[in-house]
């Protein structure tokens, strides 16, 4: 049969209703010819979905063919990359005690921000190591407008001499006075009770964010995969947060948590639009959801990109990377893990539909 539009559909419905109320055709006969105008009109809209983006169309085609009919086997990419994850923080507990390198604010140790310096910082680095080789210590380059206007050491020191000690050789290294330096001191237990705080504000926010997705869908096999795929998203991102050495503070934790928000955010969406559909197909409901995660995506990316670059504050830099790197994780964990395992769920629910009558 020809396709048929959404608009000559009704008029076929609204005449077979009228058939059928004059006794003119049987239920059997209405129900036949129903099925055949909704096949009909799933066709067209199949047709209208491969039209649109004409201008990708040729290099999309494929990739959509591939997702469509294959797409249990790309669920290994992203259970592979889950995998390589929870390896690296089991190597980074396993070596350095944490599954993430803290910063001062969580550990204790100073931070000490020096304006107007202009020093070769790997020689002072070298210096500051040489003399206090029992303490971890890092510079940093401080910014503004492009521009090298200081700089800031961090170091694990908490004990009060070794503070007025590392302060001392700073100013005889720099020749800046000490008047004009920022020391900001966190002791190693107070650091340790943040770290304790933020971690458990972390998972009790992850724990009421999968009560709201169960109490919402209340499909078990569902919400699993909600949670999976945002569960996911964190535990990729602190992953490659670790391989790139980046240190941990509680602006870091506020990512995070602003990162759960965020993937769970795309997965409802999918999930909404699939499971709570009124027509069409699966796979038309995962692309109309795609559409609108990925204009969302994008427009946070820019977002998050500029102020990352623009930004003279270390921990808006830091919020800003974190955050980045959790969206570049999200669309993997989202609309090829999330969506495969929605499409397998509901392939088998169809399954057991069909079987249930002759059973």
């Amino acid at each position: 049969m020809d396709a048929i539009s959404k608009k000559k559909k009704r008029r076929e419905l609204a005449r077979l209703k009228e058939l059928k109320k004059q006794g003119l055709l049987a239920h059997g006969q209405a129900r036949v010819a129903h099925t055949h105008i909704e096949q009909k009109t799933s066709a067209v809209e199949h047709q209208e979905q491969q039209g649109k983006g004409s201008f990708f169309s040729p290099f999309m085609h494929p990739i959509k063919l591939y997702y469509e009919h294959h797409y249990k086997k790309l669920l290994i990419i992203p259970m592979l990359i889950l995998i390589l994850a929870i390896g690296q923080i089991a190597f980074q507990v396993a070596t350095t005690g944490d599954f993430i390198h803290k910063g001062i604010s969580l550990k204790g140790g100073i931070t000490v921000t020096v304006p107007g310096a202009t020093i070769d910082l790997a020689q002072l680095e070298e210096t500051m190591a040489t003399s206090f080789p029992e303490y971890e210590i890092g510079l940093r380059t401080l910014t503004r407008e492009g521009r090298a206007s200081g700089f800031i050491l961090e170091a694990d020191i908490t004990d009060q001499q070794k503070i007025d000690e590392s302060v001392a050789l700073l100013e005889k290294e720099t020749g800046v006075a000490r008047d004009t330096y920022t020391i900001e001191s966190v002791g190693s237990s107070l650091g340790a009770s943040f770290f304790k705080e933020t971690l458990v504000s972390l998972l009790i926010a992850f724990v009421f964010m999968a009560g709201v997705v169960f109490f919402y869908f209340r499909q078990p096999i569902p919400c699993l995969a909600v949670v999976l795929a945002a569960g996911s998203d964190i535990i990729v991102t602190i992953a490659v947060v670790n391989v790139i050495g980046l240190k941990i503070s509680t602006a870091g934790i506020a990512a995070f948590l602003m990162l759960i928000g965020y993937s769970v955010d795309t997965d409802i969406l999918l999930s909404t639009r699939v499971l709570k559909r009124r027509d069409g197909t699966v796979l038309q409901a995962v692309y109309s959801s795609v559409k609108t995660g990925m204009t969302m995506m994008i427009t946070t990316i820019v977002a998050v990109t500029i102020g990352l670059f623009i930004t003279e504050s270390e921990v808006l830099r830091q919020i800003m990377l974190i955050v980045l790197i959790g969206l570049m994780v999200d669309p993997i964990m989202t609309w090829i893990q999330n969506a495969g395992l929605l499409r397998w769920y509901l392939e088998v629910q169809e399954e057991k539909k069909k079987e249930s009558p002759s059973a």
